[in-house]
């Protein structure tokens, strides 16, 4: 399409009818009617050439184009400014390939890097509506679904809350200041943080949830890889730097999911082999979680020979299908047993974002398991098991 614009114009930029202008005939009908075709770009190249011919001598029909042009600027969608939640990993990612970064990013540190970013794009054009809008978090407690109701941005301080954790075992700033419960548990911390704000919370907890995460990675890469050994008290239990760095990727991409439901905006799965980390953590926590709930009276009993650490035992697999699949044998007797496949007695497959919700309380555990086989009783118990995983 020409560039140059249609019809004479006087000195003042009026459009004005050129000297030679020919009077209506049968050829400027013609010509009139492919003005809308050509100002929405759907002439024919050698339309548009005779069109635009016409304009630089016919001041009424120039006019007329200008008008057309104008409308259908008016008409036209504007582009959506909401950036591809995966954008930024692309092109890091391309970056990386070209030029290694000075300072890396610890492998075990990349699915935080990567969920917070993603959330953080999600968020980035939310107005007050969609900060305020309504969020039901949910998880199991024992065998029974709880909930607790909030907003989008008090998601995000509940985020804040227990990334402290973290944030407190590097040495860094705690974000409840004085304010921290006697308890160091996720959900003492969230609920102290809540009653402390003068009123709920708004979009102003972007900026401080944002910049905490940035400074949990900057510190862990400073740091280096050895740094994950170090421990992480949650309050009721304890996890490696390493874990409890995927353990906070996990969440927010389970509450980026809530968020997203919530303000009916889609929002994928984290990549494959973030995924798989995900699954994994899950799958070596199950173990030591079955214990804890047999203990409780919560799991069946064992009823067999006690198993010494290391040696096989009964044991589930669990099988992991599509993006960050694989295969699992969970122990079932002890969390020092060996997963074993000639001591294997059920097998359950699962999708693998399915699983991760069901650790996440968000799915029935009666519900999750796409196939089931083996002893009924066992199956029951790792599902139950899995749920179990979840906290607000």
């Amino acid at each position: 399409m020409s560039g140059r614009r249609p019809g004479p114009y006087d000195d003042r930029g009026t459009l004005a009818p050129g000297p030679d202008a020919l009077p209506p005939g049968p050829e400027h009908q013609v010509l009139k009617s492919l003005l809308g075709a050509w100002a929405l770009a759907a002439c024919a190249p050698a339309e548009a050439d005779a069109v635009e011919e016409h304009l630089g001598v016919c001041g009424s029909c120039a006019d007329e184009a200008l008008r057309l042009r104008e409308a259908v600027g008016l008409l036209q969608r504007p582009e959506s400014l909401d950036l591809n939640p995966a954008l930024r990993t692309r092109v890091l990612e391309t970056c990386l390939e070209r030029r290694p970064p000075r300072i890396p990013v610890p492998a075990w540190a990349t699915a935080y890097d990567t969920e917070t970013a993603r959330l953080d794009a999600l968020l980035q054009d939310f107005g007050d509506n969609e900060w305020h809008a309504p969020v039901r978090l949910r998880w199991y407690e024992g065998d029974e679904a709880s909930t607790r109701r909030t907003t989008v941005a008090g998601v995000i301080a509940h985020l804040m809350s227990v990334d402290g954790l973290v944030a407190v075992a590097l040495g860094l700033e705690d974000p409840l200041g004085d304010v921290r419960p006697e308890r160091a548990t996720p959900s003492d911390r969230t609920e102290a943080y809540w009653r402390a704000a003068r009123f709920p919370p708004t979009r102003a907890v972007r900026g401080p949830w944002r910049e905490q995460s940035h400074r949990l990675i900057r510190t862990v890469s400073f740091t280096g890889s050895d740094t994950g050994r170090m421990t992480v008290p949650y309050g009721d239990f304890a996890l490696p730097l390493h874990d409890a760095m995927l353990d906070r990727a996990f969440e927010c991409w389970v509450h980026a999911e809530d968020i997203a439901e919530a303000v009916d905006y889609p929002y994928d799965p984290p990549a494959g082999r973030h995924l798989h980390e995900m699954v994994d953590l899950a799958a070596r926590l199950l173990p030591v979680v079955l214990e804890n709930r047999r203990h409780h009276g919560l799991a069946a009993p064992v009823e067999r020979r006690l198993i010494a650490a290391g040696e096989p035992g009964r044991s589930l697999r669990l099988e992991i299908e599509g993006s960050g699949g694989g295969e699992w044998l969970i122990p079932l007797d002890s969390p020092a047993a060996k997963g074993s496949a000639e001591h294997e007695v059920a097998h359950v497959a699962l999708d693998g974002a399915e699983f991760c919700r069901l650790a996440a309380g968000h799915v029935p555990p009666r519900e999750a398991a796409a196939g089931q086989e083996g002893d009924r009783e066992a199956i029951r118990d790792v599902l139950l098991a899995a749920a179990s995983l979840s906290r607000m």
